[in-house]
């Protein structure tokens, strides 16, 4: 193999494909290998076709590809599969390498791998990935935490690949020892949940209470969203507000199915909040809004027999609204202020002395 890649990638799903893309995209070299190694060949004659990449089909190639100290990020499922993907590469690795689990894991998990790779000298980071798909391939924001020498050697590519926000400064800074990453971006989730349930009960005055279709809360999302509610969030509620099913002719949002699921994260924030005594209902409400959703039959059989109110608005209408604007506002920065809250409980509890002002760009 004549090539020497600047640092291998496990999992070649959607998220793992676009981030090795993003960094390739960059000027360095990137070593893949995917379980299901066809993957890899369809990688390499598609997307990654002519480009800096070097195909691998086994572990052991992966990291004779790799540059000194080898750096290798997983993108895999968080749980056993990124602890049974640890134990295959520990053997393969020397002391000074870098092993990076670019998942959701849970953060205690983080800590607890940081201390095994410790004993065999292999560095280890829990890197927090935000911003899905096309953050991965244009700019994620990455919360990396665990062992600090390993943050000289990842920070130029960390740093190249993520997102940027004024004076061109990274979404990107070490957070901290053991899982503080993992931790960072676990409550990263659960303030997103507040922010979700934020718009899905905006949606839900403004549909059911003004009586609006969809058309006319579209325009409202849209200009929210030229203003100090600007965010991603806002921007594609926005966007699949104006999305036509093309099967009924009906609006996206008025077919989809009304049941949410979620990965786990913003449980675990709710769940720390409790153990650490730190009140952040917003983000736990939130949590349970899904979890109500989730038994669909359950709430079509209680509608039947327990009819909310009725009837339209009798107010004026552009004041609701503009109210409804504030309202919106300012319960986000609570679930904000909830989930700051919350990492300044862990920080003290953890001695992770974590900079606020840092994640804040995060």
């Amino acid at each position: 193999m004549n090539k020497v890649a600047d640092i291998g990638l496990i999992g070649l799903a959607v998220m793992g494909e676009n981030l090795i893309l993003n960094i390739e995209s960059r000027g360095f070299t990137v070593a893949c290998f995917n379980r299901s190694v066809e993957k890899v060949d369809v990688f390499m004659s598609g997307r990654g076709k002519g480009r800096n990449f070097i195909g691998c089909h086994s572990l052991e190639e992966l990291v004779n590809s790799l540059a000194t100290p080898r750096k290798i990020m997983m993108m895999v499922r968080a749980g056993k599969a990124i602890d049974e993907l640890m134990n295959s590469l520990l053997p393969l690795l020397q002391p000074g390498d870098i092993l990076i689990d670019g998942g959701n894991s849970y953060y205690a998990d983080t800590t607890r791998r940081c201390q095994a790779a410790s004993a065999t000298g292999v560095l280890f980071v829990g890197a927090g990935v935000s911003g899905g798909e096309e953050g991965a391939l244009n700019g994620p924001s990455i919360m990396p935490g665990g062992s600090a020498a390993a943050w000289p050697e990842i920070k130029p590519i960390f740093q190249a690949i993520a997102a940027k926000v004024a004076d061109n400064i990274p979404c990107c800074e070490w957070i901290g020892p053991e899982g503080s990453g993992h931790f960072v971006k676990m409550v990263h989730n659960g303030i997103e949940y507040g922010d979700m349930q934020l718009v899905s009960e905006a949606y839900h005055l403004m549909s059911q209470g003004l009586g609006m279709n969809t058309g006319a809360m579209q325009q409202v999302f849209k200009t929210w969203n030229q203003g100090i509610l600007d965010s991603y969030l806002i921007e594609i509620t926005a966007d699949i507000m104006g999305k036509i099913d093309p099967d009924t002719g009906h609006p996206v949002v008025d077919v989809i199915l009304d049941t949410a699921g979620q990965k786990g994260t913003g449980k675990w924030t709710s769940q720390v909040g409790l153990d650490l005594g730190v009140a952040i209902p917003q983000i736990a409400e939130a949590v349970f809004a899904r979890c109500i959703s989730a038994i669909k039959s359950e709430r079509v059989n209680a509608g039947e027999q327990l009819r909310g109110p009725r009837g339209g608005f009798k107010g004026e209408h552009d004041t609701f609204i503009s109210q409804l604007h504030d309202a919106v506002y300012a319960a986000k920065i609570c679930s904000y202020a909830q989930g700051f809250q919350l990492l300044r409980a862990a920080s003290h509890d953890n001695n992770w002395d974590l900079k606020p002002g840092d994640i804040a760009l995060m």
